[in-house]
């Protein structure tokens, strides 16, 4: 008989790997639905507790909010909240069904007049945000929201009537993008990754390729960070580097960068982790609860990454 407390979670990774010591930082600092999302992802963990753990951000609109989104605080379903949702649900491999109808419906319901999303919706008034996100009345379509929803809908064989438009906006932002930055060319990629016309998306990704290296929005050289300046309005420090836009090697993105340049990175990347075991937030902190709930998402996701390339974590 298995002992009272016993955990059902096979044993965890050898001693002092990166992986044990981020296993560490999560249990010790981690919201419940990034422990489970962890376990899942690490410990052979099921995916069923991660999906329970998710609901507790999901409201009746269809949306997610509670704060599911450090940065944004307060109950309201939101855009970001909602993309945030579908990357666990995605990981999980349970995006599909009437919870997606559902989000569909609230995707429609919060979309601006040419059918794509707003980072920010209005409601949100009120509620503790992050001062650098901007809340205002009639606010614009968003590649930034937009791209990563419409990119995980296509991934995942969902079809809906909002896609078809909020996909045409897509398709015309990311071919008139001229001076960028890299949380919107994150964007652009999350959407190109998956778009279903490839020829289309692997030139669009040529192009902006070329258009990170010349705005200098990667940093290719970890050991000379201030030769890449960061961009306007980011926290000091807050560059990226070549895995931010190629999270796995079968992104577009990787195209854009040597082998040298992104073994430079994640040598990098392996460097990063913490004495706690967490890897570090590199944007902008303005309360202390979002910093810690963010760094558990950093972490898991710097694992993933690091896993993707055949980097040893443990």
């Amino acid at each position: 008989m298995a002992e009272i407390g016993a955990s059902p979670l096979p044993p965890t990774p050898p001693a002092h790997s990166p992986l044990f010591r981020a296993e560490h930082f999560v249990w010790l600092t981690a919201r419940v639905l990034e422990q489970r999302v962890f376990a899942h992802d690490f410990l052979h963990g099921a995916a069923d507790p991660v999906e329970t753990a998710l609901d507790a951000y999901r409201n009746e609109d269809g949306g997610y909010g509670h704060a599911l989104e450090p940065d944004l605080r307060g109950p309201v379903s939101q855009p970001l909240h909602t993309v945030r949702a579908l990357r666990v649900l995605d990981s999980i491999g349970r995006l599909g069904g009437r919870r997606v109808e559902g989000v569909c419906r609230y995707l429609t319901s919060v979309s601006t007049g040419d059918g794509a999303l707003p980072a920010i919706h209005p409601s949100q008034r009120g509620y503790p945000a992050a001062p650098f996100v901007p809340i205002v009345d009639d606010p614009p379509s968003e590649l930034l929201a937009t791209g990563p929803v419409v990119g995980l809908l296509h991934r995942n064989d969902v079809w809906h009537a909002w896609l078809f438009r909020a996909t045409d906006f897509c398709w015309q932002a990311v071919d008139t993008l001229e001076r960028s930055h890299p949380y919107e060319i994150e964007a652009a990629v999350a959407f190109l990754d998956s778009a279903t016309d490839r020829p289309r998306a692997e030139a669009a990704a040529d192009r902006l390729g070329r258009l990170v290296r010349a705005q200098r929005l990667v940093a290719l050289d970890p050991d000379d960070l201030d030769a890449y300046p960061v961009a306007p309005g980011y926290a000091p420090g807050e560059h990226h580097f070549p895995y931010d836009f190629a999270r796995t090697p079968h992104s577009l993105a990787r195209a854009w960068f040597t082998d040298d340049e992104m073994a430079r990175a994640l040598d990098h990347l392996a460097d990063d982790q913490r004495e706690d075991g967490g890897w570090p937030v590199r944007w902008r902190h303005w309360s202390p609860g979002p910093a810690l709930e963010a760094r558990s998402m950093v972490t898991i996701e710097a694992l993933r990454t690091l896993r993707a390339y055949g980097r040893a974590i443990g």
